[in-house]
């Protein structure tokens, strides 16, 4: 097994584990979000399968999901600055 095919497997079993978000396995592996998603996409559906398929779970899960978290980072920027306002 290739030191490539060895991270995409700690990735996935990372990302299914703590059901992660391509930028968090990121910065836990240390690598951009374009190597993880090649890896989890393309290097993991070659060798595992059924890893391939519970990693595909999350994250269409996350896509799913993207939307909401954005609303709520906005959210709260938005209050914050509100807060600093009335400190000031």
């Amino acid at each position: 097994m290739t030191t490539l095919t060895s991270r995409a497997i700690a990735e996935a079993s990372y990302c299914v584990k703590y059901n992660a978000t391509v930028r968090e396995i990121a910065k836990e592996f240390g690598i951009s979000k374009s190597t993880v998603f090649f890896d989890l996409t393309k290097r993991i559906p070659h060798n595992f399968e059924f890893l391939s398929k519970q990693v595909r779970d999350v994250l269409d899960n996350n896509k799913e999901e993207r939307h909401y978290r954005g609303g709520k980072a906005t959210k709260e920027k938005y209050l914050k600055i509100k807060q600093q306002a009335k400190e000031e």
